[in-house]
C-alpha cells in the first residue's frame, strides 16, 4: 500500500499520533485507485493533513502526528487536490474526535472509516483543472495586446449578483491569452456565500420590478439594498405556518430552499425570469454548481479609462467545458495593433486621414470628389475643420528618413511655406514592451528646432536610437492610431480661413544638429508627391462687453462674444384673433388667449456660409421644455432683418433642410427667420400661465479640434418673460 504525504507526520517520543484508517472495500470500480486528503483541525485551528493513494477493495492508514496535546480534533477527507483550507468548506466526510479520547495513549487509532461509492465518485469530480483559451480583439480585429484579461464566476439571487475572479493573464502580441484555474464544488452554503462579494445588479432590477408590478401588495419587495437581504421577504410570509425561522438582513444560503415554494405560491408566475435562471422562480443551489459560468473583464494601461472590455451577467458562458476557447472583442478604448501598411520599397508616404476622416471623404484629395475642396462629406455634410487637425498617414513607412515637417500652401503648385513654429503641436506614439510590462508613450516635440527646422522625428530613427535590439525581437510594438499620427496641426495659429495644402518634407541627420538630404517623398504606389487638401474656418471671439452687433456677451452672459455665428431674437409677438398684435418685451408680462399665435423674429446666420443647424425652445417651471421647432408652424424668411443678417433664402433648420430648399453646397447663411405657432392650446407653445424662457441656439458645421459629436462653433441667446393664460 502506497502512500505520500503533505507534510512529515512521524510519530516521535513526546508527540500524539493520529492513525485514520480507510475503508474503500465497497468500491466495485475495476480501474486503479486515486489519492485521498485526511485533514485534522486541532483545538485552536491548527490543520494538519496526509495525503495517502488508495484503490477500490483495499485500506489505507493515514497519519497525523502533533507536537502538543491537540483538544477536540475535526477529521476530513476529501479528494487531494483540494487545499486543507478549502477541504474545510466542502461537505464531505467528516467526524469529531473528543478530547477525551487521549487520556490512555499519545497514539489514537481510528475505527476504519467507510468510504462509500458516492464520495469516491464524487471526489473525482469536486476539483478540476479548467483551461481558457483565447484571443482579445478590437472591433476591426486587430489584437489588442498587454491587456489584462481575467475571467470571473458569476453568480445571481434576486436583485443582487457577484463575480468571482477565477483567474487572469496577459495577451501576447497576437492578443491570445490563456486563463487555466482549479474548480471546486460542494462547499457548505455558507462557506460558499462567505467568499463571494455581493452588489445591486441594475439589470436584475429591471427585469424583476415589472413581474412585481403586477401585484401593488408586492411592493415592499421593490425597496433594494446594495447587500442582500431577507427582510424584504419578511411581510410576504407573515402568516405562513410553515416557515420555521425569523427572516433577517443577514442571508442564510441554507434557507433558501425552505423558501422558495412560499414565495413561488405568492409571487406571480414568470417564465422570462425563470429563464434568466433568477431565484425564486429557478432553484438555486450554487455551492453544488462543478461547472462554472464565466464573464470576462478586460483592462489595458493605455486605453482611456483602463477598461477595455467589461461583460455583463447575462454574456455568461454557462457550464463551461474543461477546456474553453473564446473570441473577446474589446470596445473603442483600447489600444489595438494597428495593420502593416505594405509599404513599397524606397521612401514613400500616404496621408490617410484627417481626424477621424478617411481622406478619400475630403474633396479634392486623391480619390475622393472634385468638389467643394477641403470639405468633409462633400455635397452632404460639406464641413469645413477648425482648431486643432490630426493628421494620420503611413508613418512606419518612412524608411530611411529621419526626421520631417509639413509646409503649407493655398494651391497644390505651391509655393510652400514651412509651419509656423506654433502651428505643430506635440504627437505621442505610445507603444508596449511586453517584458517587463510597461506601455510607456514618449513624446515626439518640433518645439525645439535641429537646424533651425521644426521637425518631427520619425519612428525608424526612434527605434534606432532608443535601444534597437528591443524592437528588433519585437519585445516593443508601436499600438493603436497613434502609430500613424503624422502632425497635430493648431490650424488657429496665425491661419486665416480658406482651403490648404499640406505635404511632408523628409530630412536625414548628417550630423549632431544637422539637417540634410531634403526631399518631398511621393505617395505610395505612385510618382506623385504626397499631399492632403482640407478647408479651414477659425472664428474670432471678441472680449465684449457686446459684439459687434451690439448684443451683450462676454462674463455674466450667456452669449459669445464672436458672429461666426450669431445668435439673435429680434422680436416677440402675439398675434390676436381679432388681428390686434402684441408685442412682448423682455421680462415682459402678456396675456395669451387660446385662438392666439405666437410669432418669433430671430437671426440664425453665420457669415462664413457654414450654419449647420438652429434650435429654438421655450424652457419654464421646473425643467420643462417645449421644442417650438416640433410644434408644426410655419418658418419663412424674416421681414424685418437687419442688414447684417438678411431675411434667409433658405430657412432651414438644419443644413439638410436647406439644401432640400435650393441652397447650395456648401454654402447656407442662414439669416433672419420668422416662426409662427400656436401661442397656448393643444400644440402650442405655452401650455400654462408660467414664466417663460426662449432659448436659441446657432451651430456651425465646422469640426473643430476633430470633435464630431459637439458643435464646437455654437452661439447661444436667451429672451425670459411672463405668460397669462
Amino acid at each position: 500500500m502506497a502512500r505520500s504525504r503533505t507534510r512529515t507526520t512521524n510519530a516521535d517520543a513526546g508527540r500524539f499520533t493520529l492513525e485514520v484508517p480507510l475503508d474503500a472495500s465497497g468500491i466495485e470500480d475495476a480501474e486503479g485507485g486515486q489519492k485521498v486528503k485526511v485533514l485534522a483541525q486541532a483545538r485552536g485551528g491548527a490543520l494538519l493533513s496526509d495525503t495517502v493513494s488508495i484503490g477500490p477493495k483495499q485500506e489505507a492508514v493515514a497519519t497525523l502526528a502533533f507536537d502538543e496535546h491537540p483538544g477536540s480534533v475535526r477529521v476530513m477527507i476529501g479528494p487531494a487536490d483540494a487545499g486543507d483550507e478549502e477541504l474545510l468548506g466542502l461537505q464531505t466526510i467528516a467526524l469529531d474526535v473528543s478530547p477525551r479520547r487521549w487520556a490512555q495513549d499519545r497514539r489514537l487509532r481510528l475505527a476504519p472509516i467507510r468510504i462509500s461509492p458516492y464520495y469516491w465518485h464524487w471526489w473525482l469530480r469536486w476539483c478540476r483543472t479548467f483551461t481558457i483559451e483565447g484571443v482579445l480583439r478590437c472591433p476591426d480585429g486587430h489584437p489588442v495586446p498587454g491587456a489584462q484579461v481575467c475571467a470571473y464566476d458569476v453568480d445571481w439571487w434576486w436583485f443582487w449578483s457577484s463575480n468571482h475572479l477565477v483567474g487572469c493573464d496577459t495577451t501576447d502580441m497576437n492578443g491570445a491569452f490563456r486563463i487555466e484555474f482549479r474548480w471546486c464544488c460542494g462547499w457548505w452554503p455558507w462557506w460558499w456565500w462567505a467568499a463571494r462579494f455581493w452588489r445591486l445588479e441594475p439589470a436584475l432590477v429591471e427585469r424583476i420590478a415589472p413581474v412585481l408590478r403586477r401585484d401593488p401588495s408586492l411592493a415592499s419587495l421593490l425597496t433594494t439594498s446594495h447587500q442582500p437581504s431577507l427582510a424584504a421577504f419578511e411581510p410576504l410570509l407573515a402568516d405562513e405556518p410553515v416557515r420555521s425561522r425569523p427572516l433577517t438582513a443577514t442571508v442564510d444560503p441554507a434557507a433558501l430552499a425552505e423558501l422558495r415554494p412560499q414565495l413561488l405560491e405568492r409571487l406571480p408566475h414568470a417564465v422570462e425570469l425563470e429563464q434568466l435562471r433568477i431565484w425564486p422562480w429557478w432553484p438555486w443551489q450554487p455551492w453544488w454548481d462543478c461547472t462554472p459560468d464565466i464573464v470576462f473583464r478586460a483592462t489595458q494601461e493605455c486605453a482611456e479609462g483602463g477598461v477595455v472590455l467589461e461583460e455583463g451577467i447575462f454574456d455568461a458562458r454557462w457550464n463551461i467545458p474543461t477546456t474553453l476557447n473564446v473570441n473577446l472583442v474589446a470596445n473603442d478604448n483600447a489600444c489595438c495593433l494597428p495593420p502593416g501598411h505594405g509599404c513599397s520599397e524606397g521612401e514613400c508616404l500616404v496621408v490617410t486621414s484627417v481626424c477621424s476622416d478617411l481622406v478619400t471623404n475630403i474633396a479634392g484629395n486623391p480619390l475622393a470628389p472634385a468638389a467643394p475642396v477641403g470639405y468633409e462629406s462633400p455635397g452632404v455634410g460639406d464641413r469645413p475643420f477648425g482648431g486643432i487637425v490630426d493628421i494620420y498617414g503611413t508613418a512606419d513607412c518612412l524608411s530611411g528618413v529621419d526626421y520631417y515637417e509639413f509646409e503649407w500652401s493655398h494651391t497644390s503648385a505651391g509655393p510652400w511655406n514651412p509651419m509656423p513654429p506654433a502651428a505643430s503641436a506635440d504627437i505621442s506614439h505610445p507603444y508596449v514592451q511586453f517584458s517587463p510590462l510597461a506601455f510607456p508613450t514618449p513624446t515626439f516635440s518640433p518645439a525645439v528646432p535641429i537646424g533651425g527646422r521644426h521637425v518631427y522625428e520619425t519612428l525608424e530613427h526612434y527605434e534606432a536610437t532608443h535601444d534597437p535590439a528591443e524592437w528588433a525581437t519585437l519585445n516593443r510594438v508601436w499600438i493603436g492610431q497613434a502609430k500613424d499620427w503624422l502632425t497635430r496641426w493648431r490650424s488657429d495659429q496665425g491661419f486665416a480661413d480658406g482651403v490648404y495644402y499640406l505635404h511632408l518634407r523628409g530630412w536625414d541627420l548628417v550630423a549632431p544638429d544637422t539637417l540634410g538630404n531634403d526631399r518631398i517623398l511621393p505617395m505610395c504606389e505612385s510618382d506623385d508627391e504626397n499631399f492632403v487638401v482640407v478647408r479651414i474656418d477659425n472664428r474670432i471671439v471678441g472680449a465684449g462687453p457686446t459684439d459687434a452687433h451690439g448684443f451683450p456677451c462676454g462674463p455674466g452672459t450667456v452669449h459669445t462674444c464672436t458672429t461666426e455665428p450669431e445668435a439673435a431674437i429680434l422680436a416677440v409677438t402675439i398675434l390676436h384673433s381679432d388681428g390686434s398684435e402684441t408685442p412682448v418685451s423682455a421680462c415682459g408680462n402678456v396675456p395669451v388667449k387660446v385662438a392666439d399665435q405666437l410669432q418669433i423674429d430671430f437671426v440664425a446666420y453665420d457669415p462664413d456660409g457654414h450654419l449647420g443647424r438652429y434650435t429654438l425652445q421655450a424652457t419654464y417651471d421646473v425643467n420643462l421644455a417645449n421644442d417650438l421647432l416640433a410644434l408644426g408652424g410655419t418658418l419663412v424668411p424674416s421681414p424685418i432683418g437687419p442688414a447684417w443678417a438678411p431675411a434667409a433664402p433658405h430657412v432651414g433648420p438644419s443644413y439638410a433642410d436647406a439644401l432640400a430648399g435650393g441652397a447650395v453646397s456648401p454654402t447656407w447663411r442662414g439669416g433672419a427667420i420668422r416662426l409662427t405657432v400656436p401661442a397656448t392650446g393643444p400644440g402650442g407653445a405655452f401650455p400654462y400661465t408660467c414664466c417663460y424662457q426662449l432659448e436659441l441656439r446657432s451651430h456651425k458645421r465646422t469640426i473643430v479640434d476633430c470633435n464630431y459629436t459637439d458643435w464646437g462653433h455654437t452661439n447661444y441667446t436667451e429672451y425670459s418673460f411672463n405668460i397669462a393664460i
